[in-house]
């Protein structure tokens, strides 16, 4: 039987000869590296390569590091520990990253809900807390014996007390219920729209309008903890301004760096594994002719596999 999803399936998929061509357009760091580290994707450890980047150029940390669970990313595996261990591994990139930032940088840390246990703590001792993002992720393993996961944390940093939040960037639209009027018959708060009535609002921390990357998505990739382009847009949106520098540390198959490239921001990402690095250079490459971001249009962010806002 022939399977449905052919001749629809967009995932990403690279020969052994693309990967091999696309990772040698990556930058690998040396002690005599001089390449330029604006717009570009690292292929190293990220330990070693940190330590060849300048202090104080960072406008934008995104981060999403391994959690604590033992998971394969590609040749490499990420063994969980005891949540003491993985507090020391956290610091340990943490402390170095540091430097990096601008006075002024803002720095969100993805986590699920047992790294979230030790990341403020952690983060805090060289940031100022500011929010918790929890969103919904609809995939999710069930279990016969507890709750099924299906929520993510995303803590969100400062360096210092003065920082980037573009508001008007990311208000939320939404439908008017009660559609009041003033005096003058004029709407209050609110216009119409092609016959909707709608009003732009202050997104929360919570966000349930996110689709993890599937099959027929143009963004996915088989890298098992693949973050969509829309979760990262906002991130980005409010964060930072055109023309700044979006950092991440563990770039995985690209997503913050193709992200930040669409909206005009530059970035650098750092990322170990061959064949994520030759995804993330691909993707690049793809965003040259198709800059779209699924689930963002014309300024809205739309609904969760849905054509309306």
């Amino acid at each position: 039987m022939t399977d449905e999803r052919t001749g629809r399936n967009k995932t990403i998929k690279l020969s052994p000869k693309e990967e091999s061509f696309y990772a040698a357009r990556a930058v690998k760091c040396s002690p005599r590296c001089s390449a330029s580290y604006e717009n570009q994707i690292f292929w190293n450890d990220t330990m070693y390569a940190l330590r060849f980047l300048p202090d104080a150029f960072v406008d934008l940390m995104i981060a999403d590091p391994p959690y604590n669970l033992t998971k394969s990313f590609g040749k490499n595996i990420f063994r969980q520990m005891e949540l003491k261990e993985y507090s020391k591994w956290l610091n340990n990139w943490l402390k170095r990253v540091d430097r990096l930032l601008k006075p002024n940088a803002s720095i969100y840390i993805c986590a699920d809900w047992r790294s979230s246990l030790v990341i403020p703590e952690v983060a805090g001792k060289y940031f100022i807390l500011q929010n918790r993002i929890s969103w919904e992720r609809e995939k999710g393993r069930a279990a016969q014996n507890n709750w099924k996961n299906c929520l993510e944390d995303i803590w969100f940093f400062t360096k210092s007390d003065t920082y980037t939040f573009n508001l008007d960037n990311v208000k939320v639209q939404r439908p008017v219920l009660a559609p009041y009027r003033d005096f003058g018959g004029h709407p209050k708060d609110w216009s119409e729209i092609n016959g909707r009535k709608i009003r732009y609002t202050a997104p929360s921390n919570i966000w349930t309008d996110i689709t993890i990357p599937f099959w027929s998505m143009a963004e996915n990739t088989d890298h098992p903890t693949q973050k969509p382009e829309k979760l990262i847009a906002k991130l980005i949106l409010a964060s930072s301004n055109k023309g700044d520098m979006v950092f991440d540390p563990f770039v995985g198959s690209g997503t913050t760096a193709v992200t930040a490239k669409k909206l005009g921001r530059r970035f650098l990402g750092i990322e170990r594994e061959k064949k994520y690095v030759a995804l993330s250079m691909k993707r690049l490459e793809m965003a040259d002719t198709n800059p779209a971001i699924q689930g963002y249009e014309n300024g809205i962010f739309k609904s969760r596999n849905s054509d309306s806002v």
